[in-house]
């Protein structure tokens, strides 16, 4: 590049005027042709950050005297004097500083990137603590937030200013889209900074509260529907209850609610039961027969035929194909993957137990622990609903851990006399619910019969006693 020849002038480009770049004496090189083949960005130490004109690929030079970019601080800040103004901002780009700075009027210094901004900023703090206000304009993005925050720490909060972009990425974004006067506005209105899990603001509040209390989706049983209004995605849903009483038969009933009669995906972890027998499960459901016995009258065809009618199309259902115990941290992945990738609404995990039941972590109280807590902050971060089962020991506490029941928003408790001599009683399952809290209902939710010819539950009416036979003076049980 030493015979290379070049003229070099301040070029408006990127909807940004010359005078930005005069400012900053940012200037563009433009080859014996006329053609802008690179610009560069001196920061105060003398160095330069150099950009391809018509691509985004970066480098740097040292300054004359040899001294690195990476000391160098803010690119701009040679360029306003202390005091020049009342108000400084910090962006993430040199053009989103040019950008800014053509609208807003005040000094505008960048960091040199996301990365790199605690660095810079720590560099220059007694410059930029020496203006009564200091405005973070970084970009919308989770590099940008994350600056945001670590920069902010920098400071007193009280000084501390945060510019939101909404519609796009930075500023000069704006000035490229011909958003100038919402720029402006942005930088007006910005308000005062506060970590992003502290809200205060009034308009917070009425965002929050913009949406009407709404029903979630409808369980397959009326009275367990009425108590807690039904199931809502940031939730986690604990089914408990003792070995053979029947609680995938229940979650089958509640995927088969939710493919029937919703457009959600649904992700199900069924691990003590695998694929085929989970998809015949289904397809019973459907057809009201037990399917997955020799002698239940229906074909291989037909049961393919439920199951692809229920599920409707590709994607919509996607079942962990794996059998027993897994890795926990596998199976978080999974999960994740299942609600991030593939979008599903509802996760399904029978049971939490298995999960941690042939891994390496000998204490099984701590690894059940850790996974539930890591289940609920995904639940939070994501947004789905979470439907999972525990075992419990003869005095109801979930198996392994207590805190399993702890960090539930629901629990529903399964009980059934496996040993009564009647045959209405013995298949009979009594919903409890132990902690509701949203709904705020607690106590009996209802009583299930499962029907053996149809391979699924109704819901019955029963007396106090528990009694399904009587209700007042007739029979109750309804089909």
């Amino acid at each position: 590049m030493e015979d290379e020849v070049v003229t070099f002038e301040h070029l408006a480009h990127r909807e940004i005027p010359k005078s930005a770049f005069k400012t900053y004496d940012v200037k563009t090189a433009i080859d014996k042709d006329g053609k802008p083949i690179r610009v560069g960005f001196r920061y105060p130490n003398g160095s330069y950050k150099i950009r391809l004109f018509d691509q985004k690929e970066f480098y740097s030079k040292p300054s004359p005297t040899g001294e690195s970019i990476s000391g160098a601080g803010l690119f701009g800040r040679d360029r306003f004097e202390i005091g020049s103004h009342k108000y400084v901002c910090i962006t993430e780009g040199e053009y989103d500083a040019l950008a800014l700075h053509s609208v807003c009027g005040c000094p505008v210094v960048s960091v040199q990137s996301s990365s790199s901004a605690v660095r810079d900023c720590s560099n220059d703090r007694a410059y930029l603590n020496s203006f009564e206000r200091v405005y973070l304009a970084f970009d919308n993005d989770v590099h940008g937030r994350e600056a945001t925050a670590a920069v902010a720490r920098l400071f007193d909060y009280d000084k501390v200013f945060d510019i939101r972009f909404t519609k796009y990425k930075d500023s000069n974004e704006y000035l490229i889209r011909g958003e100038r006067d919402e720029l402006a506005g942005l930088y007006s209105s910005a308000r005062r900074y506060s970590p992003e899990n502290i809200i205060g603001d009034l308009s917070d509040f009425r965002e929050i509260l913009g949406q009407a209390p709404t029903m979630g989706v409808a369980y397959p049983w009326n009275t367990l529907t009425d108590m807690t209004y039904g199931i809502r995605t940031g939730e986690t849903v604990l089914l408990t209850a003792p070995e053979g009483i029947g609680k995938t038969e229940v979650m089958h009933a509640i995927e088969h609610k939710l493919l029937a009669e919703t457009d959600w995906n649904v992700g199900a972890i069924f691990l003590e039961e695998d694929k085929r027998r989970h998809l015949q499960a289904l397809a019973g459901l459907v057809l009201k027969a037990p399917v997955h016995l020799p002698d239940s009258g229906y074909s291989t065809d037909q049961v393919r035929a439920a199951v692809e009618g229920l599920v409707r199309t590709d994607g919509r259902l996607l079942v962990y194909d794996h059998y027993g115990s897994d890795d926990p941290e596998l199976l978080l992945d999974s999960i994740r993957y299942l609600v991030s990738a593939r979008g599903c609404r509802c996760v399904l995990l029978d049971h939490i137990s298995m999960v941690v039941s042939g891994g390496a972590d000998r204490d099984e109280r701590k690894a059940l622990d850790r996974i539930m807590t890591k289940l609920e902050m995904m639940v939070k971060e994501l947004d789905f609903a979470l439907i999972v089962v525990s075992h419990v020991n003869d005095d109801g506490l979930t198996r392994g851990s207590r805190y399993i029941s702890k960090i539930a928003h629901l629990r529903i408790d399964l009980k059934r006399d496996v040993l009564n001599a009647d045959p209405i009683m013995r298949n009979t399952t009594y919903l409890t619910v132990s902690k509701n809290r949203y709904g705020r209902k607690t106590g009996p939710a209802g009583a299930l019969l499962f029907n053996l010819d149809t391979h699924s539950y109704e819901e019955i009416e029963y007396a106090n006693d528990n009694n399904p036979h009587h209700h007042g003076a007739g029979a109750v049980v309804n089909f």
